[in-house]
C-alpha cells in the first residue's frame, strides 16, 4: 500500500432527513455516514469541493482514508458513492471504520500494464473486470492489483487464479470454489488474423 495519505475534514451533523441533505448540497456540502467497527453510525458533513478533488485520484477508492471529526482522527474506507445523474456532483458518501484487527471486505482496481506491447500487430484486449473483490487485514490492503499484458499469450484468458495477490490478500470469488474462477482479461488475435485462419483450416 502506498504511504500517500488521504485526509478529509468532516463535521458531525444533527439535522437529518431529505430536506436537510438537500440544504447541505446547496451549500456545497456532502452528507455522509460513518459506520462499522462495532460502533454507532455517525452522520457527517464534508466539503464538496475537497471531496470532488480527492476522488479524482483512483487511490481515493482503495486507500485507507483519515477523517478528521471534531479533532479526532478516524481511519475508514469508502464503501459507496452516490452521484447526481448528470451533474459533476457527489450527493452522498458511505464510510466504514477500519479496525486494525478485523479484516476488510472491499474491492481494489486492476491495472493492466504493457498494453501497447500486447496489442502490437492488431491484437485486441478484452477486459472482463476492472476490479477484484478481496478480503484482508487493513495493513495488507493493496492500492491496486497489476497484470502485465506483455506476458499474456495471444488467445489466452487470464483468470482470477492467475492473478498474483499480495501476501494476506484473498479473492472473495476464488474462496467460493474453483467454479468461481472468473475471467479477468483476454488477449485476442486481430479479426481474420493468423490464429483465426489456422483454426479455420
Amino acid at each position: 500500500m502506498s504511504n500517500k495519505l488521504y485526509t478529509l475534514d468532516a463535521e458531525v451533523r444533527a439535522n437529518l432527513g431529505t430536506g436537510a441533505s438537500r440544504r447541505l448540497r446547496h451549500a456545497d456540502k456532502v452528507p455522509a455516514i460513518l459506520y462499522g467497527a462495532g460502533k454507532e453510525a455517525v452522520a457527517l458533513t464534508l466539503e464538496h469541493s475537497k471531496v470532488l478533488k480527492a476522488q479524482e485520484d483512483e487511490g481515493f477508492y482503495a486507500h485507507i482514508l483519515t477523517l478528521n471529526i471534531g479533532g479526532e482522527s478516524v481511519e475508514a474506507i469508502l464503501k459507496d458513492v452516490q452521484r447526481h445523474p448528470y451533474k459533476p456532483k457527489i450527493t452522498h458518501l458511505d464510510f466504514q471504520r477500519v479496525d486494525p484487527s478485523h479484516k476488510l471486505h472491499t474491492k481494489v482496481p486492476v491495472h493492466f500494464i504493457n498494453e501497447d506491447k500486447a496489442t502490437k500487430g492488431g491484437n485486441v484486449i478484452a477486459h472482463h473486470v476492472t476490479e477484484i473483490e478481496i478480503v484482508c487485514l487493513p495493513k495488507n490492503l493493496p492500492e491496486f492489483v497489476e497484470i502485465d499484458m506483455a506476458k499474456v499469450a495471444v488467445g489466452q484468458t487470464v483468470h482470477l487464479s492467475d492473478v498474483k495477490l499480495p501476501a494476506g490478500v484473498v479473492s472473495v470469488e476464488l474462496a467460493k470454489g474453483a467454479d468461481h474462477d472468473q475471467a479477468v482479461v483476454t488477449l485476442n488475435a486481430p479479426k481474420g488474423g493468423a490464429s483465426e485462419e489456422a483454426a479455420a483450416e
